[in-house]
């Protein structure tokens, strides 16, 4: 991890606040129920509702959305490339079509803009697996594991990137977890349910999210393509802060909270560090309402 574990509970304070309770709890006390899930809701409506157009073509025959979330064309017109895939089959050494690198071209300008790991949170369905291997994680208090270091999965960007240029093919479709979840969901099959089980007993038993947080290197591409993007979360009101750590608990990238929310030297209340999904998590379970959307500008702090 970016941060060492004992570093980041010194700073939460999760000795003395006590980490047993479900977080969030007190977010409902205070703000009310939609309050403490509307981002949480929103993007579960967000997955759902991206699921469902891939669906509709299969089942009802009404073809708004051709392919999958690798690459896709929607009412026939726009062209949307994984940038991850493009990069594959560039080190195929073998040029692709218009349209691919047109799709390629509109999907990193809008994730450049709203943060590339907007993929991880809001569009990408591994991203339902996981949160659940978290949630149950905390229901049963499994405190054994331990995630590998998220370079890892920059270093596995590398490699499937020169495993594609020696073999010839796009190395990681094969085993892509996101295109198979997508499968599953769609057409079932046993091995594309078996790469979803995977995933989720991974995180559950043995890293605690660890594959979307440290392994997933489609996840590390859309990292450095929002690495500079303009929406954020911020800290605003860290002077709130109660150290309750719920942020911490429920944060898919913890690690990024601690010193824009802590004031650290050097570090303003803007979460910039290209691991945060923008998932909004934070803001949802924070009951006094320390953190909030804003842009990679605002350096205002109360």
């Amino acid at each position: 991890m970016s941060a060492a574990p004992e570093v980041i509970s010194r700073s939460f304070g999760l000795a003395r606040a006590g980490a047993s309770k479900a977080p969030g709890q007190a977010a409902v006390r205070a703000n009310g129920w939609w309050l403490a899930h509307r981002f949480l809701l929103l993007r579960r409506l967000s997955q759902l509702a991206i699921f469902s157009l891939f669906l509709l073509g299969p089942l009802a025959g009404v073809w708004v959305i051709k392919g999958n979330l690798s690459a896709s064309l929607t009412l026939n017109t726009v062209p949307l490339t994984d940038p991850f895939l493009l990069a594959q089959v560039l080190a195929t050494r073998h040029w692709p079509e218009t349209s691919a690198l047109t799709g390629a071209a509109l999907v990193v300008a809008f994730y450049a803009l709203a943060g590339g790991r907007v993929f991880c949170a809001w569009v990408c369905p591994v991203n339902l697996v996981t949160d659940s291997a978290a949630w149950l994680r905390r229901r049963l208090k499994i405190s054994s594991g331990r995630a590998p270091r998220g370079s890892l999965r920059y270093w596995l960007l590398g490699a499937v990137l020169v495993a594609s240029a020696l073999t010839g093919t796009a190395v990681w479709e094969n085993v892509n977890p996101v295109s198979m979840t997508q499968r599953a969901l769609i057409f079932g099959g046993t091995l594309a349910w078996g790469a979803t089980a995977a995933v989720f007993l991974f995180d559950l038993l043995i890293a605690p999210r660890g594959w979307c947080g440290h392994v997933c290197p489609m996840g590390a591409a859309y990292a450095l393509i929002g690495h500079k993007s303009l929406l954020r979360v911020s800290a605003r009101h860290s002077s709130r802060c109660d150290d309750c750590a719920d942020c911490f608990a429920v944060c898919p990238e913890p690690q990024v909270i601690v010193f824009p929310l802590k004031g650290k030297a050097g570090h303003g209340p803007v979460i910039t560090d290209r691991e945060c999904t923008n998932c909004g998590r934070c803001i949802d379970v924070c009951a006094p309402r320390v953190f909030q959307y804003t842009h990679r500008l605002d350096h205002k702090r109360d």
